[in-house]
């Protein structure tokens, strides 16, 4: 079993490379030098690896794209921190995306947005592939909530804005990567999932009231329990 797991930054990955480092000694992060060229990084064991994007849609898409044109895997999963619309999500709870949608693409008609599907150009709406319950009759123990998602190229952080998109698309969950993650699986077909830890709620900008550090930790806690198991 192949696994790529995909994040946007290598703060992201966290703890992952030592809780699971036992299954392989040889695990190892490649030098950033060696990835100059393509501007994403690596930690790889014999059953997975881990692509370091970049942030945003395009750097993840790009970056993404690339890899999948020379390489194959079983199964392909976005891990990241997000922030919330959705109140009854804890800061630090580990979701699973079950849609995501680029909130941004369209045109604006005066007072209205027009998805870029309204308009005849493509999709705005993607989705997992696969869904942890199709992967191993155990990982119902994660009890993982489930939540639809919005990528965007800019973080809300305005009452007006916030009120807006919420809405238009009533979202749950908010990251930046997300929908981009899901676009260029499907173009290589290959079977794809996103899970999320929640870091802050989607809210006038307020940094001190985000715990960055306890989403990663408990995203990485995840990752861990389900390479070990899956992987």
């Amino acid at each position: 079993m192949r696994i790529l797991v995909v994040v946007a930054t290598e703060e992201e990955v966290g703890s992952l490379k030592s809780e699971v480092g036992s299954k392989n000694q040889e695990s190892r992060i490649k030098s950033q030098e060696f990835e100059n060229e393509t501007q994403d990084s690596g930690l790889k064991t014999f059953d997975y690896e881990v692509l370091i994007t970049g942030v945003g849609m395009v750097a993840t898409a790009f970056a993404l794209g690339k890899h999948l044109s020379s390489n194959t895997y079983d199964l392909v999963v976005n891990l990241g921190i997000a922030g919330s619309f959705d109140r009854s999500i804890a800061l630090g709870d580990v979701v699973e995306i079950t849609e995501d949608t680029f909130a941004e693409l369209g045109a604006e008609d005066d007072l209205s947005f027009l998805p870029i599907a309204e308009m005849g150009f493509g999709e705005a709406m993607f989705y997992p592939s696969k869904k942890l319950a199709d992967l191993y009759n155990l990982f119902n123990t994660f009890n993982l909530k489930q939540a639809t998602a919005i990528t965007v190229n800019t973080v809300h952080g305005n009452e007006a804005s916030i009120k807006k998109v919420a809405e238009r698309l009533k979202p749950q969950i908010e990251s930046m990567e997300g929908a981009a993650f899901f676009y260029a699986c499907k173009q290589f077909d290959v079977p794809c999932l996103q899970i999320r830890a929640v870091s802050n709620y989607v809210e006038k900008r307020n940094r001190d009231a985000w715990n960055i550090g306890l989403a990663i930790k408990n995203l990485n806690t995840f990752a861990a329990e389900f390479l070990k198991l899956y992987a």
